[in-house]
């Protein structure tokens, strides 16, 4: 079974460029909308001015995400990874229509009634974002690490994207009549164009691509069950004859795969738990005035996004790829000192350090990110590699939920916090 896959190693390369942009995409599309979310806050506070949007919609968000991942990622062996996926992006889809549909329903009103209709459809971006995250995460990591870099290159992407097209917006809109909300609604509208491009890409073109269809062949002899209805989907019916060696089947359970990887799983979560105590919430409330006014905080939601994106790029330089362990624990502690370098530039200093501390923020958020799920599933059969990176996602959503409940407390001692 060896030779047979290694005879057909050329056909790996074929349309790995290919694969790499759909999987960009594939990423762009399991964020755009909640970035989206989280760039427009500034219409929301001003539709909700009183409910803390950018915080509380954040922490409805995780609870959700995190709860579908743990339950997705015990029974990981069994789901058909094909339409998980496909429920998640179609999921992502409604659920953003649904929000420029209720903001037309309320006519951009605020009110306790229009803000729990809105925490709801937040609530479905949980369950969207847990299932695909875990789902392509996992898919992605028993092929090359090229992919799964594409796809968090892609979840950067959203982010810069979404602030460009925030800033766009709010300069051609800002002087016109009711413009905060024209631009909110362009720019949900744009996302839902795109979750609907991620299905169709999913659903028709991804399965067919060669370098796909290889790994997906090799996870199958190797006793995956996960890619069944995806080979099914490039055309490849009768998978019996890969899966019929009980010794290919075995592999490590989830238990023992996350304890030899249990340094990767806990400094995932401390990434996480660093950069959501501080964004998007301190951006947003605790920033103070300066001479950017209004624009300040989008301002310094893109220079996070942009940073981000560059950090999940910068792994492909390889003397900047860090691959020893003990050097990415030191390199994910070493972060914390960002936590009181941020409150003591908000209270003294300017919005060029401020600036520059959310740069640094960005950047070491998506290298480190991309360093560990590229590194992570090195060494593992197929099915395992699926379950390590389910079991990485809910360390990494564990850590923007602990991130995002920790955020309130930089609203102690504030004068009408709540």
């Amino acid at each position: 079974m060896a030779d047979r896959y290694e005879n057909q190693a050329p056909e790996k390369l074929q349309g790995k460029y290919q694969a790499m942009v759909v999987c960009c995409i594939l990423g762009i599309g399991s964020l755009v909308s909640w970035n989206s979310m989280l760039t427009i806050a500034d219409y929301y506070y001003q539709v909700f001015p009183d409910y803390h949007p950018s915080r509380v919609l954040t922490l409805v968000y995780q609870p959700f995400a995190l709860g579908t991942i743990v339950i997705l990622a015990y029974h990981e062996s069994k789901i058909n990874t094909r339409k998980r996926n496909l429920i998640g992006y179609i999921l992502f889809t409604i659920s953003t229509f649904l929000l420029i549909v209720l903001d037309l329903a309320t006519k951009g009103r605020g009110g306790i009634g229009p803000y729990i209709g809105l925490c709801a459809v937040v609530a479905s971006f949980g369950l969207a974002d847990a299932t695909v995250q875990g789902g392509m995460i996992g898919d992605l990591s028993l092929m090359c690490p090229e992919l799964v870099q594409s796809f968090m290159g892609g979840l950067a992407v959203a982010g810069a994207l979404t602030s460009a097209l925030r800033l766009i917006t709010k300069a051609a809109f800002e002087k016109k009549n009711d413009g905060l909300r024209k631009g909110a609604m362009m720019f949900l509208a744009i996302s839902t164009f795109i979750e609907f491009l991620c299905v169709m890409l999913y659903a028709y073109v991804f399965p067919k691509l060669p370098i796909v269809k290889y790994y997906r062949r090799k996870a199958a002899s190797e006793g995956s069950k996960t890619v069944s209805a995806d080979l099914a989907a490039a055309g490849i019916q009768n998978q019996s004859d890969l899966t019929d060696d009980d010794s290919k089947n075995q592999r490590l359970s989830n238990k023992e795969l996350l304890i030899q990887n249990i340094d990767y799983a806990v400094n995932l979560f401390l990434i996480y738990v660093c950069t959501l105590s501080i964004f998007p919430g301190f951006l947003y409330e605790n920033t103070g005035q300066h001479g950017l006014g209004a624009w300040y905080a989008l301002v310094l939601v893109a220079m996070y996004n942009c940073w981000d994106l560059v950090g999940r790029y910068t792994q492909l330089v390889k003397w900047l790829k860090i691959e020893n362990r003990k050097l990415i624990t030191i390199a994910v502690l070493s972060r914390y000192l960002l936590i009181p370098a941020f409150y003591f530039t908000a209270k003294y200093g300017d919005q060029g350090w401020m600036i520059m501390l959310v740069s640094v923020l960005g950047l070491t958020n998506g290298h480190l990110t991309v360093c560990i799920l590229t590194t992570a599933p090195n060494g593992y059969k197929g099915p395992e590699q699926n379950a390590l990176g389910n079991l990485l996602v809910i360390f990494l959503l564990g850590g923007i939920f602990a991130g995002v409940a920790l955020d309130w407390l930089w609203l102690i001692g504030k004068k009408n916090a709540f």
